[in-house]
């Protein structure tokens, strides 16, 4: 008999490789960040020291607005062909399963967000201290996104209108990694300690972490049912 977590990664190895035929979705939230994170400097004019001080709410909000886009593919695609009920009979608790979609969602849209932003972060003139902070906020904070969105994409899955929605529900949710992630890019550019900072934003991704999966389990046996 196979054990639960080799089910668990069967399950994220094959979400793995249905994003890497779908790599389009990848692209358009990468081309999304590069393009959204440029546009600031036509609108906010070319002060180095104004983009180097709004570079971490920029490079924040992108990389929160780009999450967003392949969230309504995440359970929807399941939904629609009728896979959804032959994951939930897998093996694995609807947690676990709604856990290993959210590990591969931040595998193919997070970490790629997250290679993108040290470019993007040189592009703004962000100091080199401030970088590695930058980076690290980063992983914890889309590591978080991706639960919260994986959430609220099985609460809303089934629901008419159900991409208005999602919005509506991850992004005040995700306003304190928002706030913390960009706090600390802040602090270790002006020379402060930035170690708190990034302590709330690990303490807000442990809360996230068992909560998230549950909800999201309970949400996949709502639309399964």
């Amino acid at each position: 008999m196979i054990g639960a977590p080799r089910r668990f990664r069967a399950l994220l190895a094959r979400d793995l490789m249905l994003s890497a035929r779908h790599a389009a979705d990848t692209l358009a939230a990468m081309l999304f960040f590069v393009l959204a994170a440029s546009l600031f400097p036509l609108a906010l004019g070319p002060s180095p020291e104004l983009l180097r001080r709004m570079a971490p709410g920029i490079v924040w909000v992108c990389a929160l607005l780009a999450a967003l886009l392949p969230l309504d593919r995440l359970f929807g695609a399941e939904l629609e062909d009728g896979s959804l009920d032959q994951l939930m009979l897998c093996g694995l608790p609807a947690p676990a399963v709604a856990l290993a979609k959210i590990c591969a969602h931040w595998l193919s849209t997070g970490l790629p967000l997250l290679l993108a932003s040290g470019p993007i972060a040189l592009m703004f003139g962000l100091p080199a201290v401030a970088i590695p902070v930058l980076l690290g906020g980063l992983a914890l904070g889309t590591l978080a996104l991706s639960l919260i969105g994986g959430m609220a994409a099985a609460i809303v899955l089934g629901a008419r209108r159900g991409g208005v929605l999602l919005p509506l529900l991850v992004l005040p949710l995700a306003t304190p990694a928002l706030i913390f992630g960009a706090a600390a890019v802040d602090a270790a550019q002006s020379g402060l300690d930035w170690h708190p900072q990034l302590l709330l934003l690990g303490a807000f991704l442990a809360g996230a972490l068992p909560l998230c999966p549950i909800a999201a389990g309970a949400g996949l046996r709502a639309a399964s049912e």
